[in-house]
């Protein structure tokens, strides 16, 4: 219970093992966690079971969390699982389709459900300033470097190193639905993705959506300076940025 103020009050209670995929979890190590518990002596030889068939059942559905929540010992000394919770490798999910057939689309956010659609990596933020960004860890400096500058996130959004124009287009799309995006940061690193293509793009979206909110692009990399020829003929009202702290700059104060 109220694991993450255990961790960081009390984090010695916090028992671990490692174990070796090769060998899964051993009837020692599956001692050791019964006992560490407190589980009483009777009951130590079901715990283990019980721990034992978790890690299985972790391995087998291509799980990355398999949590038992709460774990009981009833009275007359049964172990007992009262409730659990997985999470899945999405990259695994196609080995399993009883376990996609759980899937309730009513439950998930539409918005990013559509960007799933075409393989865009979004989730709805409670910010104004829309972040459109090629790369998980670009994603969240950029996040960082908005807050810092004293705005918020209205999105994180990962176009990934494959962007199209078509791709880029459906991500302004989806960042516009939002009523709350005031305004919309790109932030470009060509590496595998080239900036001319993430122009193209961003010219495109902004065309197609009518954009009517400001809009700051920095890119750097790959066709760098094609990319922002490209943007300067586009005749947009495109403002552009060298430096993530520029473009936050930028954007915060365009917004408000």
């Amino acid at each position: 219970m109220d694991i993450e103020e255990v961790a960081h009050s009390t984090p010695e209670k916090i028992l671990k093992v490692f174990v070796d995929p090769a060998d899964g979890l051993t009837d020692a190590q599956a001692t050791e966690l019964a006992n560490g518990i407190g589980v009483p002596a009777g009951s130590t030889a079901q715990a283990v079971d019980t721990l034992k068939k978790l890690y299985q059942c972790y391995m087998e559905t291509d799980a990355s969390l398999a949590e038992i929540n709460p774990l009981i010992l009833e009275g007359n000394g049964n172990i007992k699982a009262l409730d659990a919770k997985f999470n899945f490798d999405s990259n695994a999910l196609y080995r399993h389709p009883e376990i996609v057939a759980y899937r309730d689309l009513d439950e998930e956010d539409a918005d990013e459900i559509e960007a799933s659609k075409f393989d865009l990596a979004y989730i709805s933020l409670d910010g104004n300033i829309g972040c459109l960004v090629n790369g998980a860890g670009l994603a969240m400096a950029t996040m960082d470097t908005i807050k810092l500058f004293g705005a918020e996130p209205a999105n994180f959004l990962d176009v990934g190193g494959g962007a199209t124009t078509e791709k880029v287009t459906e991500a302004f799309k989806i960042m516009l639905k939002n009523p709350k995006v005031k305004g919309i940061l790109v932030n470009i690193f060509g590496g595998i993705m080239k900036c001319d293509t993430i122009a193209n793009g961003v010219v495109t979206a902004a065309r197609e959506t009518k954009l009517s909110v400001p809009l700051v692009v920095r890119m750097k990399g790959t066709n760098e300076d094609l990319g922002k020829q490209i943007l300067k003929d586009s005749g947009l009202p495109i403002i552009s940025a060298d430096s993530m702290a520029e473009a936050a700059t930028k954007i915060v104060a365009a917004v408000k």
